[in-house]
């Protein structure tokens, strides 16, 4: 990758204080881009920017700390507004924060299953807000950190909370399809990745073993690049270009998605 291409960028990345999304952070930084890391508090956000300082030699005046909580859809739009107001030219956002779904099945303070507000919901109503900010230059784009395990969800339009039958491995599939669906919305040009099974805390859910999350990372960052042309909705395994689930290609599922994904978060598109 030319690091000049990146150089003088401005990229997002949520989720940003560890794995994947931590040494997307660091790849980016040391190819020149201005890089907002977002934690899901500030306190961690800034110790990931301290970390990336003393650890790599990054320039501190190319990291600014964010913090927000996913699982409040307030603190997301307060996140928004940050950024739009500090950084009103924003080329990349890569949209990483995840959490595997937990035991139990956990509702949030807006009255949606944990994960599919943290790993969709959130990213979604990030990406609509930040929207102003993204689309004023060739190469803006998003990048959407997806699975592998998309394939094996399904979106329960009835009971997308999964209220009446719930199991962690089909809510996380069904947030991790969302979140690629919305790789084809027509409002902005995003692209999901599916980084490889990395050594992360999301590891569990697919293997005993991973690669490194610096090798998953080099697959987010190579399309952040502007040099990198992407074709809206496309999804790679880990850098190959490859058919994502068929759900995730439909004009009707893309638009159904939106429909209910504006209810959900309470935004009138």
């Amino acid at each position: 990758m030319s690091s000049s291409s990146l150089s003088g960028r401005t990229v997002l990345v949520t989720g940003a204080t560890s794995g994947i999304g931590h040494q997307t952070a660091r790849l980016l930084a040391e190819h020149g881009a201005t890089v907002l890391l977002h934690g899901r508090t500030a306190e961690e956000a800034h110790a990931a920017v301290d970390r990336l300082v003393t650890l790599s030699d990054v320039p501190a005046g190319q990291l600014c700390a964010f913090g927000a909580d996913f699982s409040r859809l307030e603190e997301v739009e307060q996140l928004a507004a940050r950024v739009r107001a500090e950084h009103p030219h924003l080329d990349v956002l890569v949209n990483n924060a995840g959490m595997a779904a937990p035991e139990r099945h956990t509702v949030t303070v807006d009255g949606n299953e944990i994960a599919f507000q943290v790993n969709f919901l959130a990213h979604y109503l990030l990406t609509h807000l930040l929207e102003p900010a993204l689309t004023s230059e060739p190469g803006g784009r998003v990048v959407n950190v997806s699975s592998s395990l998309h394939r094996s969800g399904s979106i329960q339009w009835a009971d997308p909370n999964r209220a009446r039958r719930y199991s962690r491995l089909a809510a996380y599939a069904q947030s991790q399809l969302a979140l690629t669906v919305f790789a084809a919305d027509p409002r902005v040009t995003a692209v999901s990745v599916h980084p490889g099974i990395c050594a992360t805390s999301l590891l569990p859910l697919y293997a005993h073993d991973g690669a490194s999350p610096a090798e998953g990372a080099a697959h987010v960052v190579r399309l952040c690049d502007p040099a990198v042309e992407i074709v809206n909705g496309a999804y790679y395994d880990r850098d190959q270009r490859v058919a994502p689930a068929p759900a995730a290609t439909e004009e009707r599922t893309v638009k159904r998605l939106g429909k209910l994904a504006d209810v959900l978060v309470g935004h009138t598109a």
